[in-house]
């Protein structure tokens, strides 16, 4: 009964523990295919082990919210320098290991929505659910409005990109169109793509139509939650290594991630530029991660690690503004999308998304419909201030719950 009520513990001890923990684990683990159990992505490897030793090696030796402010750790045994050479380490070890391959992008998420857990590619981990579990898809997919050819279940849409990064992406860039989706899927059956509106994109990472079992909860899709892929060590391994030795080393991690993505052009061009001081690297990982996983829940514990949280909501503030009012990097999108329907009467193609469009060209296409997409009703002031009600920097986490409180006999405050 000692231990039954327990005073809160400091995050470096629980840190601390969970490495300990790790390192012990990595050894009692085999690698992705090594053996039967770890045929699966649903099994824990030791490619996985090590890519989470890496990010908690990042948090722990990042900056957080503490009792006396926001600030790294003041534990030696948890230093940046330290932190980052166990990230350095645990990454490499995993890229060298060569279990694991960076497959297309698209791909990956395809291969997710297809229940495919056959280990060795993208995929290091995934929190498995049965086909009657977890709402995923439901909450983080494309929408459809209605149960249809694809699905049994009219959900998705419930989260969403912030407006601004699709036009954030380069035009070629193919992170863009699979990450941020303009359309759900209509009230019919069969049903087709229709336009949301410029403030409600959907997230298109997971897509019902993409999936081999139709599914028929109402509540709940079975889709798996990938944990940790091989891009997040990548570009772990390209941080680490910018800090600890600088950018001429770290480049080599970076590059993989944009060469599927990209034309070899843009990837050479974009490479000489980030790569010309440590900062100038830094900020290109920033940049970077958010493009590359954005709707995986990352981007707000990279921002906390940072010390940029309350500095990219911000940012996402004024970029929400201009995109609205068309200035700055927006200047160039016209005022409307024209669209119509595909011959196959599902797919929509949309003219105006692209930087560089323009109305007149769009008006010359006669497609069957247009819409004034930058309406400023839709992104109104009210809904960008509402980005975030009280300072981030001073609000990182949730409270305990009082709950919790009061049934801990004196040992838990806030």
């Amino acid at each position: 009964t000692e231990t039954l009520y327990m005073p809160r513990s400091d995050r470096d001890v629980i840190y601390k523990q969970l490495l300990a923990d790790l390192d012990e684990a990595e050894e009692l683990v085999a690698w992705p295919n090594e053996t039967d159990i770890t045929a699966s992505t649903e099994r824990v490897n030791k490619s996985f082990v090590k890519g989470l030793m890496a990010r908690i090696a990042l948090y722990a030796g990042g900056y957080s919210q503490r009792a006396d402010g926001i600030r790294r750790s003041n534990d030696p045994e948890l230093s940046a320098e330290k932190m980052y050479a166990l990230a350095k380490e645990k990454t490499i070890e995993v890229i060298q290991g060569g279990y694991n391959k960076l497959g297309s992008f698209e791909d990956n998420f395809r291969l997710l929505c297809q229940d495919d857990v056959t280990a060795g590619k993208e995929s290091l981990w995934e929190i498995p659910f049965s086909a009657g579990r977890g709402r995923v898809l439901f909450t983080l997919g494309v929408q459809h409005r209605a149960i249809d050819q694809y699905t049994g279940q009219n959900k998705g849409g419930t989260n969403g990109p912030l407006p601004h990064l699709f036009y954030d992406y380069d035009v070629e860039d193919l992170r863009r169109d699979i990450t941020c989706v303009p359309y759900e899927w209509s009230n019919a059956n069969p049903s087709h793509q229709q336009l949301r509106k410029i403030s409600n994109w959907c997230f298109g990472k997971l897509r019902y139509e993409w999936m081999n079992r139709y599914v028929t909860s109402t509540n709940d899709d079975g889709i798996n939650w990938q944990y940790m892929r091989l891009a997040d060590v990548y570009l772990m391994a390209a941080e680490a290594i910018n800090e600890l030795e600088g950018p001429a080393a770290a480049a080599p991690y970076l590059k993989p991630v944009l060469d599927r993505v990209l034309p070899t052009e843009k990837v050479t061009a974009y490479m000489s530029q980030v790569t010309a001081s440590k900062s100038t690297f830094f900020n290109a990982i920033v940049d970077q991660r958010a493009l590359e996983f954005a709707g995986e829940s990352l981007r707000k514990a990279d921002l906390i690690r940072w010390n940029l949280l309350k500095t990219k909501l911000d940012e996402a503030k004024v970029k929400m503004t201009q995109l609205i009012n068309r200035e700055g990097n927006y200047a160039d999108l016209p005022e409307k999308l024209y669209y119509k329907l595909a011959d196959d009467n599902e797919t929509l193609i949309i003219y105006g998304l692209n930087h560089g469009d323009n109305d007149a060209m769009g008006a010359s296409l006669n497609y069957e419909s247009s819409v004034t997409w930058f309406n400023k009703s839709h992104i109104s002031t009210e809904l960008i201030n509402a980005l975030y009600q009280k300072d981030p920097d001073q609000n990182q986490f949730w409270p305990i719950w009082q709950t919790f409180i009061d049934s801990s006999n004196g040992q838990l405050t806030n």
